[in-house]
C-alpha cells in the first residue's frame, strides 16, 4: 500500500481528521464528499487512514486500542460511502446504437414466415385447419424472398463443414469509469480490503455496478422476463424479441460484460484474484442469468414449423458468441454461466431437429380436402417450397445439426400412407439434403391425394401441372436449393411436370379434336361416295357445344405463372387451329349450300384463336362464346 504523501501524520491529528469527516456526527460531513474536495484534502484523509492503520499493525486483539479501532470503523464507513459515490457519479451509459453496429459480426435473417405469408385461414377460408398453421396464401410471384435472405444465403453458403469457434477479437472493451476515478477507487478499495472490509467493498461495488448494468440492459431492450413469461408470449411478439435479443446479446457479452470484467481488473488487480472474481460475479451474475433465460425459454418452448429459422438465428448467434462467453466468463466462479450457454446451444440444436421432423410429418398429414378453385397452386405448395428455400439458406448451420436420414418409406414397406424413397438412389447426399428431397417427395404425395378431390379429370392434371411446375421453378430459382436437391431429382420433377401437362391436353382436347375427324362423314352409293350433310351438321354442332363448354369452364381455371399459361395456350392452338382450319376448308361448302349455315359454322379460325386467349385467366367469360370476327 502506497501512502499518498511521503511524510507521516501524527496519530492524534489523523484521528481528529477522520472524526471531522464522520457523517454520523457532523452535518457538514454529511453534505460534502471528501473525493469531491481539493486533491490535497483527499490525500490528507487517506494519509490519516494509513496512520491509524499503521498504529494498529502488529498489535494483538487484546492490546488493540479501542479508540483506534473505533476510528478505523468510522474511516471505513466513510470510505464505503465515498467508494459508492465515486462509482455512481462516474458511471457512463453505453452508446447503444454505435456499439450494436460494431458488434454485429454476422448477418441475421429477418425473414419471417408469418410476416411474408398469410395464415392458411386467410388465404383459403374454404380449407380445414391443419397442423401447418401458416401458409403462403397469396398468388403473387414470391420467388424473391428479399435481400435479407440473399445475404443470409451468401453468408451461410460461403463455407461448409463443422462449426469452428472464432477468435475473441470481436470483444470490444470500453472505459466504463474515467481513469482519474479509477485511481481513487483503487486507493479506497486497497485500504478497505487491507483493513478487513472486503465483504463491504465487494457488496457496495456489486450493488452499484449491477444497477449500472440493469440500466444498460434497459437501453438495450433486455427485459426482465421469466422463462414462463417468454413461453406465454405470442410468436409474432417473440420473433421481434428474438431479433432484439441477438442484437443486445452481442453488446452485452462483447462490450458490457467484457468491460465490467476489465473494470474489476482495473480497480482490484493486485488485491487478489478471488476479490476480482467476486466483484465481477456480484455485478453480472444476475444480469447474465436474466440474459440467458430468454434464450433458454426459446430452446424449450413449443416446437412448430414457423419457429425453426428464428431458433437457427439464435443458435448461430450463440455459436458466434461462444468463444467470447468462454473468454469473458473464464473464471471458475462463472462456470455455471458457461455451462448454461453450452446447454442452451445444445437444446436449440435439438429443437431445430425436432421441428424439422415435425414439419415433415405435418406436410405429409396436412388434411385439407376441399380443392383450391381453378386448380391453381395450393397454399401448402407455396409454404413448403418457401420453407425449403430458407432451409437451403441455413445450409451451413443445418448441416451441422442434421446428422440422420429422414424416416422415409420403402417400396417394400407396404404402407400406402407413406411415399417410397430409396436412399440408394441418392448416394453422396448429406442427411440434410436427403431431408430436403424427402420434404419434396411428401409434398408431391400429399398433392397427389388432394388432386383426387377434383371431379374433372382435366382439372386434376392442371392442378398437378401447376404445382409441380411451381416446385421446379423454386428449385431452379435457388442455386442453394438446386445444389441440395441435385440435377437428377430435378430432372425427375421436370418429367412429372411434363407428364401432367400432356395428360391435361389428352383429357381435354382429344374429345374436341375427335369432332374434326373425317371418319363417318362419307356415305357410299354406287361407284362414288358423298358427304352426309346430316352427319356433318351434327359434327359441327357437337364441336361447337364441346368447345363452348371447355371455353366456359377452363377460362375460370387459373395458371398463375404467365409463361406457363402462354406456353400452354400456344400448345393448344398448335393442335386446335390447324385441325379446325383444315376441317372447315374441306367441308364449309357443304354446310353453306344448305339452310341456316350460321347455326353450324358458328366460328371462324380467328374466333377460336381469340377464344384460346381466355383460357386459364381465373375468371368467368360471357355465357356464350362471342363470334369475334363479326
Amino acid at each position: 500500500m502506497d501512502s499518498p504523501e511521503a511524510k507521516a501524520m501524527p496519530l492524534e491529528a489523523a484521528e481528529k481528521l477522520i472524526l471531522r469527516w464522520d457523517s454520523t456526527a457532523s452535518e457538514d460531513a454529511r453534505e460534502k464528499m471528501i473525493f469531491e474536495s481539493e486533491r490535497v484534502e483527499i490525500d490528507r484523509y487517506l494519509l490519516a487512514v494509513d496512520e491509524v492503520r499503521r498504529s494498529m499493525s502488529g498489535v494483538s486483539l487484546s492490546d488493540e486500542d479501542p479508540h483506534a479501532s473505533s476510528t478505523i470503523q468510522i474511516a471505513m464507513a466513510r470510505l464505503e460511502d465515498e467508494f459508492r459515490n465515486i462509482l455512481i457519479t462516474n458511471t457512463r451509459p453505453l452508446e447503444v446504437d454505435s456499439l450494436a453496429e460494431s458488434t454485429h459480426s454476422i448477418s441475421q435473417s429477418t425473414y419471417s414466415l408469418s410476416e411474408s405469408n398469410h395464415s392458411f385461414a386467410e388465404s383459403s377460408s374454404h380449407h380445414h385447419p391443419s397442423d401447418l398453421e401458416l401458409y403462403g396464401g397469396d398468388d403473387d410471384d414470391d420467388d424473391d424472398l428479399g435481400s435479407d435472405e440473399a445475404k443470409s444465403s451468401a453468408r451461410r453458403s460461403s463455407s461448409s463443414g463443422s462449426i469452428n469457434y472464432r477468435s475473441t477479437s470481436s470483444i470490444r472493451e470500453i472505459d466504463l469509469v474515467p481513469a482519474e476515478a479509477i485511481s481513487d477507487l483503487r486507493s479506497i478499495a486497497d485500504r478497505m480490503i487491507s483493513s478487513g472490509y472486503t465483504r463491504e467493498c465487494v457488496q457496495v461495488y456489486g450493488s452499484v455496478r449491477k444497477s449500472a448494468v440493469d440500466a444498460n440492459f434497459r437501453l438495450l431492450g433486455v427485459e426482465k422476463l421469466s422463462i414462463g413469461d417468454v413461453q406465454r408470449l405470442e410468436w409474432d411478439t417473440l420473433e421481434v424479441k428474438i431479433r432484439r435479443w441477438i442484437r443486445a446479446a452481442r453488446v452485452c457479452i462483447r462490450v458490457l460484460f467484457a468491460s465490467e470484467r476489465r473494470l474489476c481488473d482495473q480497480i482490484f488487480s493486485g488485491m487478489g484474484t478471488a476479490i476480482e472474481d467476486a466483484c465481477f460475479m456480484e455485478t453480472i451474475k444476475g444480469p447474465a442469468i436474466q440474459l440467458f433465460n430468454f434464450a433458454e425459454a426459446i430452446s424449450i418452448s413449443r416446437r412448430s414449423p414457423e419457429r425453426l429459422f428464428k431458433i437457427l438465428d439464435l443458435h448461430d448467434a450463440l455459436v458466434d458468441l461462444r468463444p467470447d462467453i468462454e473468454s469473458v466468463f473464464q473464471m471458475k466462479t462463472a462456470e455455471s454461466i458457461r455451462v448454461q450457454a453450452a446447454e442452451i446451444l445444445s437444446r436449440l440444436g435439438e429443437a431445430a431437429r425436432g421441428i424439422l421432423s415435425e414439419f415433415e410429418s405435418a406436410v405429409l398429414r396436412e388434411p385439407s380436402q376441399v380443392p383450391v378453385p381453378g386448380g391453381t397452386i395450393h397454399p401448402l405448395t407455396r409454404y413448403v417450397m418457401n420453407y425449403s428455400s430458407l432451409i437451403s439458406d441455413y445450409k451451413q448451420t443445418m448441416n451441422d445439426l442434421i446428422v440422420s436420414k429422414p424416416s422415409a418409406g420403402s417400396r417394400y414397406s407396404g404402407d400406402p400412407t407413406i411415399p417410397d424413397m430409396e436412399f440408394s438412389e441418392f448416394e453422396g447426399k448429406t442427411p440434410l439434403e436427403l431431408h430436403v428431397i424427402w420434404i419434396t417427395v411428401i409434398l408431391q404425395f400429399n398433392l397427389d391425394g388432394k388432386s383426387k378431390h377434383y371431379k374433372d379429370a382435366s382439372l386434376v392434371h392442371l392442378f398437378l401441372m401447376n404445382n409441380v411446375h411451381y416446385i421446379v421453378q423454386k428449385v431452379k430459382g435457388s442455386p442453394e436449393l438446386r445444389e441440395m436437391i441435385g440435377d437428377d431429382y430435378l430432372r425427375k420433377l421436370t418429367r412429372k411436370f411434363g407428364q401432367a401437362a400432356t395428360s391435361y391436353q389428352r383429357a381435354t382436347w382429344v374429345r374436341v379434336l375427335y369432332c374434326l375427324r373425317d371418319e363417318g362423314l362419307h356415305v357410299s352409293g354406287g361407284f362414288s361416295s358423298s358427304i352426309s350433310k346430316n352427319v356433318l351438321r351434327e359434327r359441327f354442332k357437337t364441336f361447337n357445344a364441346i368447345f363452348e363448354e371447355v371455353h366456359r369452364i377452363q377460362a375460370t381455371w387459373l395458371i398463375p405463372d404467365n409463361q406457363l399459361r402462354e406456353e400452354l395456350r400456344i400448345s393448344i392452338s398448335e393442335k386446335l387451329i390447324p385441325a379446325y382450319r383444315s376441317f372447315l376448308g374441306r367441308f364449309r361448302s357443304h354446310i353453306e349450300s344448305g339452310r341456316h349455315p350460321e347455326n353450324y359454322i358458328k366460328y371462324t379460325v380467328e374466333d377460336l384463336e381469340a377464344a384460346v386467349l381466355d383460357f386459364f385467366e381465373g375468371h368467368p367469360v360471357s355465357p356464350h362464346l362471342r363470334r369475334r370476327s363479326q
